[in-house]
């Protein structure tokens, strides 16, 4: 699904896979809905988090 892209994934990058804006995908990762972590100022977001979030809002099989 995301075969161009990094193992790790910045938010903007997130957003656009998406295709949402960054303020709805802060909200995202601040509510927990979307997995990721900070690196001092900037959000990572792995791969796998991002197919499964959007698995999960598709009613598609999770992946771990």
């Amino acid at each position: 699904m995301l075969e161009n892209y990094d193992d790790i994934l910045t938010l903007p990058e997130a957003a656009s896979v998406l295709r949402i804006g960054h303020t709805h995908t802060y909200r995202l990762l601040r509510s927990g809905s979307l997995k990721g972590y900070k690196e001092g100022k900037n959000w990572k977001i792995s791969k796998i988090a991002l197919e499964n979030y959007i698995r999960e809002k598709s009613n598609a099989p999770l992946l771990y």
